[in-house]
């Protein structure tokens, strides 16, 4: 367990924090406990060549405890006092908040807790780390204005590895239930390009026994939504994310797609130290085990694959690629 990116120090122009919060304190506000049950990537139908590029080879777990009754209600206060920051995430969500770890201390420090991390890779099996990117930590869904509408549509997330955290009571939500497809984002992808739905048969609704219980999620290759609600209500969730530690992994971020999304004013920055990060570390890695050779087309293949993701990152702030990808309610 570490750090990728530290957190900074400053908040962006137009931030500030919220007054009167509680200290996070992870001996009342936590109560970790081990999901029942860890399903793997080749249980929804991938391949072991695939597998084997990305973070780790866990797909989903069941739903476990993470905070405990007073940090539940912390949570859902905090949830209630950034509400006002909501907006639209693209097509995809009508109403959610980003960027609420730059204005809820409570909020950051539970998001950046070495406590969870270190449950969280317990799960996962691999050394993971808080995502580089502050707009990935906490992100808040809340419920649409529209009864017929899904939360969030059916999509694999634009990050690695996050969980999803129920912050109001599942028991007292009439729907809006987190489900997951048991296949291959490959095979949404198809359904989609037919115009075919997401088959029932094969959607799964895990049980959240109540706020404060998340599931760990393969976000990048897990394909899941927040359905509609059957009456309104007041429902919200927390996503939070994660990078494996080891940057010779596939970067499984769609990070262009946040431009219509995400505040420039932290985007750019953000982006950058993420890109930066991972090629420090490819480029270490280079640095410390690349062998003599008389081949230079060698040597420059392996010097391009090190500064892949900055230069990916380069081309894609150039062309300021937009969209929000999903694959229908």
């Amino acid at each position: 367990m570490g750090t990728a990116v530290p957190f900074p120090a400053t908040q962006p122009r137009g931030y500030e924090w919220l007054d009167g919060e509680p200290a996070f304190d992870s001996a009342r506000h936590l109560q970790l406990e081990t999901p029942a049950e860890v399903l793997m990537l080749a249980d929804l139908g991938y391949d072991d060549a695939e597998i084997a590029t990305k973070a780790t080879p866990v797909a989903l777990s069941s739903p476990f405890r993470m905070l405990s009754d007073e940090g539940a209600a912390v949570m859902l206060e905090t949830a209630r006092r950034l509400r006002c920051f909501a907006r639209p995430a693209g097509e995809r969500i009508e109403r959610t908040v980003r960027g609420g770890c730059y204005r809820s201390r409570w909020l950051r420090d539970v998001c950046l807790s070495p406590d969870v991390t270190a449950h969280l890779e317990a799960i996962y099996g691999i050394e993971i780390a808080p995502h580089p990117m502050p707009v990935h930590l906490g992100h808040l869904n809340y419920e649409p204005s529209q009864i017929d509408t899904a939360i969030d549509k059916w999509h694999h997330d634009t990050l690695p590895l996050d969980y999803v955290l129920a912050v109001t009571d599942p028991a007292e939500v009439a729907g809006g239930r987190l489900e997951w497809f048991r296949g291959t984002k490959h095979e949404a992808a198809e359904l989609a390009d037919a115009g075919k739905r997401i088959p029932a048969d094969r959607t799964v609704a895990p049980d959240f026994p109540g706020p404060g219980y998340a599931v760990a999620l393969h976000g990048d290759m897990v394909v899941h939504r927040a359905g509609p609600l059957s009456e309104m209500c007041e429902r919200v969730s927390m996503v939070n994310g994660y990078v494996s530690l080891d940057a010779t992994v596939d970067e499984q971020s769609r990070t262009s797609n946040l431009i219509d999304i995400d505040d420039h004013e932290v985007l750019w920055t953000e982006w950058a130290k993420f890109a930066a990060w991972r090629t420090q570390g490819r480029l270490a890695r280079l640095v410390e085990g690349l062998e003599f050779t008389s081949d230079p087309d060698i040597v420059i293949a392996e010097l391009e694959h090190a500064i892949g993701d900055a230069q990916r990152a380069v081309d894609e702030m150039r062309a300021r690629e937009r969209g929000l990808h999903h694959y229908g309610d």
